[in-house]
């Protein structure tokens, strides 16, 4: 553990050398976004290089853990979190640059099944969900701090089946890593964001659920206050532009 502190604390060193800050004026910003991202900012970043500037670094994992190194003082320009909460505590935290912050997308939250082995289950209140899982588990992201989790435990209180299979999530630390639980069939269901059933060929959707069993899904976007890079307030705007809404679209999110 001294040994890992230390290396960071050179790492920060290092990064906030004059040396270093000239160098980054030929770096694309630093992006942390949340992992149901992953194809959409991949897009994003390759039409803002394809536009002369230089491609930003992209760094995916949960908005929780995201949030965590941002606090922990992880180099970054740019935060995508994938729910409000994550962003507020970054922001209450004096993290965010003022005037930054904008909600930039949307999102559904949906019931997945391995495509090899289709299921048929209507959700609705008091949904047979244990039931058709048997011995198996319910792919989750972590449900007490992972959005996607949030979102999904939200819903299944909602329409009063948490309790059923609270004892049979398997938590996964973003919502991708509940999706390869599908999607190798070592889950027979999971919860996920539509975008991310969009993106996988191994998965078929059994069902969205309903838009009011939980918070909205908006991804705010911001650009944190230690960042230096002269391109990342140029990306943000770039995600907020037409052309950014444009590939968040493509890739299935809606609008905020």
């Amino acid at each position: 553990m001294t040994r890992l502190l230390l290396r960071f604390t050179a790492l920060l060193a290092l990064l906030a050398s004059p040396m270093a800050q000239a160098a980054s004026n030929d770096r694309g910003p630093v992006v942390l976004a949340a992992a149901s991202l992953q194809e959409a900012m991949t897009a994003a970043a390759d039409s803002w290089a394809a536009r002369g500037h230089p491609r930003p670094t992209l760094s995916f994992a949960g908005s929780s853990a995201l949030a965590r190194q941002i606090k922990a003082g992880a180099p970054a320009d740019l935060f995508l979190s994938a729910d409000e909460e994550w962003m507020t505590d970054v922001e209450r935290a004096g993290f965010v640059a003022p005037g930054t912050r904008i909600n930039v997308a949307g999102n559904r939250l949906v019931l997945i099944a391995p495509a090899k082995r289709p299921v048929r289950l209507k959700i609705a209140q008091g949904m047979p969900i244990a039931r058709t899982l048997g011995d198996g588990r319910l792919a989750m992201a972590d449900p007490d701090s992972v959005p996607a989790g949030k979102y999904g435990k939200a819903a299944l209180t909602a329409l009063g089946v948490w309790p059923s299979v609270a004892a049979k999530v398997a938590r996964g630390d973003n919502v991708r890593a509940a999706l390869a639980l599908v999607e190798r069939g070592e889950a027979p269901l999971g919860i996920v964001y539509a975008t991310d059933a969009r993106a996988s060929n191994a998965v078929q959707v059994v069902g969205a659920f309903p838009v009011g069993s939980h918070a909205p899904i908006r991804y705010p976007l911001a650009r944190l206050k230690a960042s230096r890079n002269p391109d990342a307030e140029g990306f943000r705007r770039f995600l907020m532009s037409g052309a950014g809404k444009a590939i968040l679209a493509r890739y299935g999110f809606t609008a905020p």
